[in-house]
């Protein structure tokens, strides 16, 4: 399993949001940029965190994203099945089924094991939130690094 960057680039936008003052919001150009996303396929990835409820999007020339809800409240899980969905990783393709010459039966001897698998990692995205790793943020970077970011967001951000 390979997840696709629109997550990781999705949690990153959803803490930069953190950062803003209440009514505040920055533009997606803005968000992208600072990503190194690309910022039609970013525009996408905005749409579905919107759809989920996770963001909220102010239109206009003032207009911008901000967070829904508070970061704590957010898990990392949640932006996951924004980006991704909510379909299953493991499909049983019958693999078993033609090796076995059973016809129809479906039996996949690895299904369980998928599930448990899937059940595991998703656990651990469901107990982190957006507050969990801003705090991470606190802890590991350099003060004068998280100066200047709060810096170039108060000088980017809208407010409304």
């Amino acid at each position: 399993m390979q997840m696709k960057t629109g997550v990781e680039q999705s949690v990153y936008a959803m803490l930069l949001l953190t950062f803003l003052p209440e009514k505040g919001v920055l533009p997606g150009e803005f968000i992208s940029q600072q990503l190194g996303a690309s910022p039609s396929y970013f525009q996408k990835l905005l749409r579905k965190l919107v759809s989920a409820d996770l963001l909220i999007s102010v239109p206009g020339a003032k207009g911008g994203f901000r967070l829904k809800a508070s970061p704590e409240t957010i898990r990392v899980f949640d932006i996951y099945e924004a980006i991704e969905g909510k379909q299953s990783l493991y499909a049983s393709s019958g693999v078993f089924e033609d090796l076995m010459g059973i016809q129809n039966q479906n039996i996949c001897l690895l299904s369980d094991l998928m599930t448990e698998a899937e059940q595991s990692w998703q656990s651990t995205l469901k107990r982190e939130t957006i507050d969990s790793i801003r705090r991470e943020i606190y802890l590991n970077c350099p003060p004068d690094h998280l100066t200047k970011l709060q810096s170039l967001i108060e000088e980017k951000m809208i407010r409304n």
